[in-house]
């Protein structure tokens, strides 16, 4: 059994759209005040762009836990 950690990122583009951005093994402690550092950075520095354009506002961010169990297979 496995335990991955991803924290995803929701932003809204130039288009009204909403954008993900997923960190693949997150921290588990990450602290909210660091993550919206950290949207409020991509943001700023015009860092990614999307096919609805600029990412122009934050809509929401969460760790997501997923628990993966693998079987033998003969």
């Amino acid at each position: 059994m496995s335990i991955t950690t991803t924290l995803e990122m929701d932003f809204e583009n130039q288009a009204g759209r909403n954008v993900k951005l997923r960190v693949n093994e997150a921290n588990e402690d990450i602290e909210q005040t660091e993550v919206l550092s950290v949207m409020n950075s991509i943001l700023s520095k015009d860092i990614f762009t999307s096919n609805g354009g600029d990412l122009v506002s934050k809509r929401g961010a969460q760790l997501v836990q997923r628990e993966v169990t693998s079987f033998e297979i003969e």
